[in-house]
């Protein structure tokens, strides 16, 4: 089947495959049962978004650019990166308690970011997931990467 989410998943979204898992799903599924119209303020945020989109694409080239600081940064110290330009970025670690501890030792030095591992992803494919966006300067993005040298060499990852 094909899941979508609306809203980052706050506000519902749809799962399609055979008439006999939406069946069940639909019987089952406790989200479904509760689930209602987005909220006026996901919806307000949307028409922002695609107003300032179809004014200007500096914002999407400022992500473009941050993405690919990181990205040339992360890729020259090392590291795995899933994916060539997507401003999210799954580091690829492959080790669930490293990606948790890694995650948990960057939060130590004010870089936020989340651990993947199975079931979210397959097993043996564990990460953690960096997210760029036009608001991160390149000092943050900087900071951020070396906040991931210094844990990565620290754990023999780089």
């Amino acid at each position: 089947g094909i899941n979508a989410e609306y809203g980052g998943g706050a506000c519902g979204g749809y799962t399609t495959g055979p008439k006999q898992v939406v069946d069940i799903l639909r019987q089952r599924s406790r989200p479904y049962l509760f689930s209602n119209t987005m909220p006026p303020s996901v919806v307000g945020a949307a028409i922002k978004v695609m107003q300032l989109l179809t004014e200007s694409d500096e914002l999407p080239q400022l992500v473009e650019r941050n993405t690919k600081h990181f990205r040339d940064r992360m890729t020259a110290a090392g590291f795995t990166l899933s994916g060539t330009s997507h401003p999210i970025c799954p580091v690829m670690l492959y080790d669930a308690a490293l990606a948790a501890s890694f995650a948990d030792e960057l939060l130590q030095r004010g870089i936020y970011v989340i651990g993947f591992s199975f079931p979210v992803v397959p097993k043996g494919q564990a990460r953690i997931r960096v997210q760029l966006s036009a608001a991160h300067t390149p000092e943050d993005i900087d900071r951020c990467v070396d906040a991931f040298i210094e844990v990565g060499k620290q754990k023999n990852v780089i």
